[in-house]
């Protein structure tokens, strides 16, 4: 098992390195690192886990994840199933602000990209409206040399604190706390057992037995670092699992979807749903069946 401090592979003369990853699947562990992240998602799907934040990403997905921000991004089953070179791909831009001065950042003209830096934290994920002109700038970074590399960064640094509105947060309003490398390595292990076996019915005995504490100490330790309740996580997966299934039309029902990720009746499954997307799962159905047919007819 590798521990929660990952060193992305960052030559000591750079402040930017881009890495292109092309993998079986995704880099499978809960990690953080002092650089600031940029990722591109040109290939592979599965669920985000930003420190107490998860999603599904998908390819064209385009996040920002903050200095020492916890994240993984888990790769969906279908990786496993068929493991062959290629199922991921993306590249990183790894951005360490610490090798710049100080001085620099405190130029007038460095202004707006300060304070957008200073802003995340928590990580963003880039409104879709965007993810056009900023992939093309990623793709070109490939090739850039080492300064090339710092000036583009900037310039699209830039960018982001000009132009970009409607950032998508991947935070919950709180702040991330703060992990030692034991904890990481406990977390990981939950996040992992939870991502790979929550269509089953996980009970509390077991997962705290996962996290090698009691029950009643597992609840405290889970709540502290997340700011939820692990049935309220588990549900989120869940309901994650269920919209992708209904995006890649891989159910025969809202029965059928239900079963298939873990929950014990289609009404439980409703309320959960609602709950966590605002809206019921025919409704999202039906909402997303209507922009399959604005974007095939645009």
């Amino acid at each position: 098992m590798k521990v929660l401090e990952y060193t992305p592979p960052v030559p000591k003369e750079d402040s930017v390195v881009v890495d292109e990853d092309i993998l079986p699947n995704f880099y499978d562990y809960f990690h953080r690192h002092k650089q600031l992240q940029l990722t591109l998602i040109i290939k592979g799907e599965g669920t985000l886990m930003a420190g107490n934040y998860s999603q599904t990403f998908k390819p064209g997905d385009i996040y920002i994840l903050g200095v020492n921000q916890p994240h993984i991004f888990k790769s969906a089953p279908t990786h496993f199933a068929n493991p062959q070179k290629g199922n991921s791909h993306a590249i990183h831009v790894y951005f360490d602000q610490d090798r710049i001065p100080n001085a620099f950042f405190s130029l007038p003209e460095m202004e707006s990209i300060s304070n957008f830096l200073a802003s995340t934290q928590n990580g963003f994920q880039l409104p879709s409206e965007y993810a056009g002109y900023v992939t093309k700038i990623l793709l070109k970074l490939r090739n850039k040399s080492n300064l090339d590399r710092l000036l583009h960064i900037l310039k699209l640094f830039h960018y982001f604190s000009q132009e970009v509105r409607g950032w998508k947060s991947l935070g919950s309003g709180f702040a991330n706390t703060s992990l030692s490398d034991y904890e990481g390595l406990r977390m990981n292990d939950v996040f992992q057992y939870t991502l790979e076996h929550y269509a089953e019915n996980i009970t509390l005995n077991r997962i705290a037995e996962i996290a090698n504490i009691t029950p009643h100490a597992f609840c405290k330790y889970f709540k502290k670092h997340t700011r939820k309740t692990y049935n309220t996580f588990l549900n989120e997966i869940r309901i994650n699992e269920a919209c992708k299934k209904i995006i890649n039309s891989h159910y025969d029902g809202i029965s059928t979807i239900a079963y298939s990720t873990g929950f014990n009746s289609a009404t439980n499954f409703n309320r959960v749903f609602r709950k966590t997307t605002g809206m019921s799962p025919r409704d999202y159905i039906r909402e997303y069946k209507s922009k399959v047919g604005h974007w095939a007819n645009s």
